[in-house]
């Protein structure tokens, strides 16, 4: 479990361990996606696996890691991929969407910071998987508005 909480072990990355394990979500959403094309119901399942892994991972490790210990970057992957749900499999969306995720991630606005409040695995989650629903919304804005 702590390897997944950890994803293979970027967490223990101290300093920078939650934007390698994003850029790592990025990479894996690419190679998942290349050859097969994106498919929504894949994408949906891939996500929602994901986020339920994190939130048992995250019950598990607390009690020797403690609450939301910068170790469990499995939250990172789960709202990255929240981040892209929907986007084309285009590099420029893919870079915007990791820029948007690790604002709302690391700056924390519009209730995201409430989430961790929330006991075990799921305050663990949850403040990542609101900072995906809201890079996701702005960066489907702005692809709306740039095809336009």
């Amino acid at each position: 479990m702590k390897l997944i909480a950890s994803i293979f072990g970027i967490g223990y990355i101290r300093k920078g361990g939650g934007t390698v394990a994003a850029a790592f979500a990025v990479l894996i959403w690419w190679l998942l996606f290349k050859n097969i094309g994106t498919d929504f119901a894949v994408e949906i399942g891939i996500t929602f696996l994901v986020t339920a892994l994190g939130v048992w991972a995250g019950n598990k490790v607390e009690p020797e890691w403690g609450k939301d210990s910068y170790r469990v970057v499995i939250d990172e992957v789960a709202g990255m991929f929240i981040s892209l749900l929907f986007i084309p499999l285009d590099w420029k969306w893919l870079l915007t969407g990791f820029v948007l995720f690790r604002f709302f991630d690391i700056a924390k606005p519009l209730y995201i910071r409430r989430m961790e409040a929330f006991k075990g695995g799921w305050g663990v989650m949850l403040d990542d998987v609101l900072a995906g629903i809201y890079a996701n919304i702005v960066l489907q804005i702005i692809i709306l508005f740039v095809n336009k």
